[in-house]
């Protein structure tokens, strides 16, 4: 009998008091090893469905299993031993040191006296090198920018050594390198089979890093599956309304997607080297 994914939502719904606007029915699963990015337009309800999945919003009906166990029915120490969440804001109006903030994520492991092991500093030790932010670790965390505190923040839920991990908006604030360094460490901890659920705007970071890409709209899953099966023109138009411009990634084919240009704005130029056999204009 093969083992339950990591992390499944089965019929997710969920409505804010005083809303019209609801989660309705949504089912996904993250399986070990597993990098899965939601995507979709504002207001769609990504955020929503992570907060959901990690515990923060109890569903309205359908559960939430981490390893197969209602999440419902578990303590927060027993979750934060298993799930890992990043939110899109954290409080950062603290002078805590770096290394002192990658230390709380031992929390849940730790004995009744609260001390760190020898263990828990060579986890926060090793956490602190991966997140790439070792060389701050004296630094208070409010002496830091908003890129390097974010690093600081993975840091400390990667200290939790979660098996699954939700991610919302982790590279909003990162440049170029620090985006592409980010989701290389997080393909290394999906190869040590921790799973990934991922919230981002940037289609193209999905595409080209993720397993499986969901697509939500109005609280819906409209699409979900591999990045070449959901990023196609006819279903990004529908959903955000926007034409767009699909070609292929030179090194791995994965898609690329473009906003369309309007015809009439003589300022604007494409310029690619790329046959127009081998863009799709939606």
């Amino acid at each position: 009998m093969s083992d339950p994914p990591r992390l499944q939502l089965d019929a997710i719904t969920y409505r804010y008091p005083a809303s019209d606007w609801q989660l309705e029915g949504v089912c996904l699963a993250v399986g070990a090893g597993e990098l899965l990015a939601i995507i979709g337009p504002n207001g769609s309800g990504k955020s929503t469905l992570l907060r959901l999945a990690a515990g923060v919003l109890a569903p309205d009906s359908g559960r939430v299993l981490l390893g197969g166990r209602d999440l419902g029915r578990l303590s927060r120490r027993e979750i934060a031993r298993s799930l890992g969440y990043l939110p899109q804001q954290v409080r950062s109006d603290f002078d805590y040191t770096v290394e002192e903030v990658v230390a709380l994520g031992r929390f849940p492991h730790l004995s009744g006296a609260g001390f760190l092991t020898a263990g828990d500093q060579a986890v926060v030790d090793r956490c602190l090198a991966e997140a790439e932010i070792a060389a701050h670790r004296q630094r208070p965390l409010s002496h830091l920018s908003g890129g390097e505190r974010q690093r600081v923040f993975l840091a400390s839920v990667l200290a939790q050594e979660p098996r699954v991990l939700l991610l919302d908006e982790p590279t909003a604030a990162l440049d170029l390198h620090h985006q592409v360094r980010f989701f290389g460490l997080v393909r290394r901890l999906v190869r040590q089979e921790i799973g990934v659920a991922v919230v981002t705007h940037d289609i193209n970071l999905a595409s080209l890093y993720c397993d499986r890409v969901a697509l939500l709209r109005g609280g819906r899953l409209v699409e979900h599956g591999p990045p070449g099966a959901v990023l196609r023109s006819d279903v990004l138009h529908a959903t955000y309304g926007q034409d767009v411009l699909l070609s292929r990634h030179p090194a791995t084919g994965r898609p690329i997607v473009l906003p369309a240009v309007e015809a009439e704005d003589a300022n604007v130029r494409l310029e690619t080297g790329t046959r127009d056999s081998e863009i799709e204009h939606a």
